[in-house]
């Protein structure tokens, strides 16, 4: 009975040394990718906290509007009409109340208009202007932001 032998051999050359000159002509192709992917993270970064400042610039102004239109419906001249009490708004009355709010927190908020469309609401419209924090050079004189509240007095 004859045995069958099996031989393993390296191959000439060296394996090794094949998959070294291969390699050898790859490296450092990964570095540019990874500035690239770096550089895209950082502008995500920039612009998301950009984002979210303006998001909070807009809810601040959306708050002071109103709270200076509670104030304005605070305004109201009590009157007696057919024997029952009434509370009127007049257009002076939302002014006043609404701009001594905003000048009671120190905002830089304007009041753009104040006023009572129907006597018994004040709609105040507050405007502000918003600076990005991290990349200022693209928007140098800011964004400005507008909101508008509106709220009834009621008496019973």
């Amino acid at each position: 009975m004859s045995r069958a032998s099996c031989e393993v051999t390296k191959p000439r050359g060296g394996g090794s040394a094949r998959w070294r000159r291969a390699a050898a002509g790859e490296e450092g192709s990964i570095l540019p990718l990874t500035l690239g992917y770096v550089v895209l993270a950082l502008v995500l970064v920039l612009v998301c906290v950009d984002a979210t400042s303006l998001y909070l610039a807009q809810k601040r102004v959306d708050a002071l509007a109103d709270g200076a239109a509670l104030a304005g419906a605070d305004g109201f001249v009590g009157t007696t009409v057919g024997g029952e009490p009434t509370a009127r708004l007049t257009d002076a009355a939302v002014a006043e109340q609404a701009s001594t709010f905003l000048g009671a927190l120190g905002s830089d908020a304007a009041i753009v208009s104040a006023g009572s469309p129907d006597g018994v609401s004040s709609r105040v419209t507050v405007a502000g202007v918003w600076h990005p924090p991290v990349v200022t050079l693209f928007v140098p004189d800011g964004v400005r932001l507008e909101s508008t509240a509106t709220s009834r007095t009621v008496l019973r």
